[in-house]
């Protein structure tokens, strides 16, 4: 069958292509000769710049255009001499020769890829077009979607709420509160990862400048590799290397969007909860059905839709990071195959970001259930009373206390009212104790 989203065996380029359609401008296999070629031209135009040969300027122009114009169609010239190279970097080198004779710049041709190992290339790319789906595309889409969780809190801040803990009624809390929970959590995780310094590898066949050194002893190739990759392609050049970079930093951040992706589950079951216990529900969309059996549901679909992704991405990223770091003495394939794949996480993941703001759209609060839910649950102000009693020395409060609220007896706020009655205590203890309540009894935090 011809390839399109019915007949993709991948659900990414299926079901889900619409929503992550715009990664493919970093994962495809379009976008990693793209980078490539894009390295391979800067390399070639610092080599001029720094005195190697000299290119033309109309191949200059050329090789500028080409690079700011790569389509698709060139990407498959590119596959087309793969088919003859059996080598995918071969195949760039040999792409950008041919469009150097198209100037008839034929002394630039050897330059191309000069000195270089295919990891050379492929080490800088893979940094690069991480760098720009990071930057570019997860970031602005995390911060997007952390900025609506802060709105929602806001707009929630005064909503008092039954918490608990164990699965059991605790000391009451805000709703917008603990939103900002999963804000904070997000907002330090975004600064860890944006501390990760994209590294790259560039450095010849085994790291040593073997080749480069042999043409031309008397050039400092250390400060001019550093110069290219750090300046030029605003990366971070690693300084030991054996034939490819060693992934320690591209392993932190799969570790870091693993973490953050935890946090997101951790969210969506918090929501989900919330959902099943009525104190959220859902808009409903004219034509949409909830259950293929029972007419009455709304599902929180958007919620656990977002969980599966997050958690198939976390696989991913726990691979990514376990397997990429190593690599048998100065080099195996190993992590070619591996490194073709880190789009999938990053795919899964931004569905997840798009489900969960879906799903966030579709939230309607029900302050009536979270209020019944409160006048229900006395009992939480236990802990309120027994230390205000601590406060002012009466014997055993948590003990008097303890024995009323687990009897068999509903404790309400008249049984409870009943009991701060019979305490010995002066009026004025009385009066501050009976004015505490569920919805009054959710402490202090910070302002947001």
């Amino acid at each position: 069958m011809e390839l399109n989203t019915l007949t993709a065996i991948s659900a990414i380029d299926g079901r889900y292509r619409k929503q992550v359609q715009h990664l493919d401008e970093y994962f495809s296999e379009y976008a990693l000769i793209k980078y490539r070629v894009w390295v391979e031209i800067d390399y070639l135009f610092f080599l001029s710049q720094k005195g190697f040969f000299s290119l033309d300027p109309k191949a200059a122009k050329h090789l500028n255009n080409l690079k700011g114009n790569f389509s698709p169609d060139h990407a498959q010239a590119v596959k087309d001499i793969e088919a003859t190279t059996n080598h995918d970097v071969k195949a760039v080198e040999y792409f950008l020769k041919k469009e150097l004779d198209k100037v008839e710049a034929t002394a630039a041709k050897e330059w191309v890829h000069f000195g270089l190992t295919s990891q050379d290339v492929n080490n800088t790319s893979i940094p690069l077009l991480w760098k720009g789906a990071i930057e570019n595309e997860f970031l602005p889409a995390l911060i997007n979607l952390n900025s609506r969780l802060k709105q929602l809190a806001a707009q929630w801040k005064d909503i008092s709420m039954l918490a608990r803990t164990h699965g059991q009624p605790a000391s009451p809390t805000n709703l917008g509160k603990e939103l900002m929970v999963f804000v904070e959590r997000i907002d330090r995780q975004v600064d860890q990862l944006m501390h990760i310094p994209f590294s790259a590898k560039f450095g010849g066949a085994t790291g040593n400048f073997n080749a480069h050194h042999i043409a031309f002893p008397d050039v400092d190739w250390i400060a001019f590799a550093n110069e290219f990759v750090n300046d030029v392609l605003c990366l971070e050049r690693s300084q030991f290397t054996t034939q490819i970079e060693h992934y320690d930093n591209l392993a932190s951040f799969f570790d870091g969007l693993k973490r953050i992706n935890n946090i997101l589950i951790d969210f969506c079951r918090d929501v989900w909860t919330y959902i099943s216990m009525d104190y959220f529900k859902q808009k409903i969309k004219e034509g949409e059905v909830g259950s293929s059996a029972m007419p009455h549901k709304v599902n929180p679909i958007d919620f656990e839709n977002a969980e599966g992704n997050l958690g198939l991405a976390n696989a991913l990223f726990e691979h990514l990071a376990a397997k990429l770091p190593i690599s048998r003495l100065q080099r195996d394939l190993t992590d070619s195959t591996v490194l073709r794949n880190i789009g999938q996480p990053m795919a899964h993941t931004f569905i997840a970001l798009k489900s969960i703001e879906k799903g966030l759209g579709k939230l309607v609060l029900n302050e009536e259930r979270i209020e019944a839910d409160l006048e229900q649950n006395w009992a939480v102000v236990a802990e309120a009373i027994q230390t205000v009693l601590r406060r002012e020395q009466y014997p055993n409060p948590y003990e008097a206390l303890k024995d009323l609220t687990r009897g068999a007896q509903k404790i309400n706020k008249d049984v409870m009212h009943q009991f701060i009655d019979g305490l010995d205590v002066s009026q004025k203890i009385k009066k501050e104790l009976k004015a505490i309540s569920p919805q009054n009894y959710t402490g202090i935090y910070p302002d947001f």
